[in-house]
C-alpha cells in the first residue's frame, strides 16, 4: 500500500503529466527549475535539504517530494530541455 505522502505526489505528478498544470486542490505545488533532484526548502533555520524521488508517467519521468512541514508537493520535469 501507497502511504499517503507518496498518494498526495502522485496526485499532482499525474495531475501535471497529463495536463501540464502544476496545481492541486489539496496542497501547494512548486515547480522547481527542469532536471533537479535536490532542493533546499527555507526554514528558519536557513534550510532543510529535500531529496526528490523519481516518478514516471506515461514514460515521462518526474522527480518530486513532499513536504509535511509545508504541506507542499516540489517537482522537477526530467523530459524538459
Amino acid at each position: 500500500m501507497m502511504s499517503e505522502e507518496r498518494q498526495i505526489i502522485r496526485r499532482v505528478v499525474e495531475h501535471y503529466a497529463l495536463t501540464g498544470e502544476a496545481t492541486d486542490s489539496q496542497v501547494k505545488v512548486t515547480r522547481l527549475p527542469d532536471n533537479k533532484t535536490s532542493f533546499v526548502e527555507p526554514t528558519a533555520d536557513g534550510g532543510r535539504g529535500i531529496t526528490l524521488d523519481e516518478f514516471r508517467v506515461d514514460g515521462r519521468l518526474i522527480w518530486a517530494a513532499y513536504s509535511t512541514r509545508t504541506k507542499i508537493v516540489y517537482f522537477s520535469d526530467a523530459h524538459r530541455t
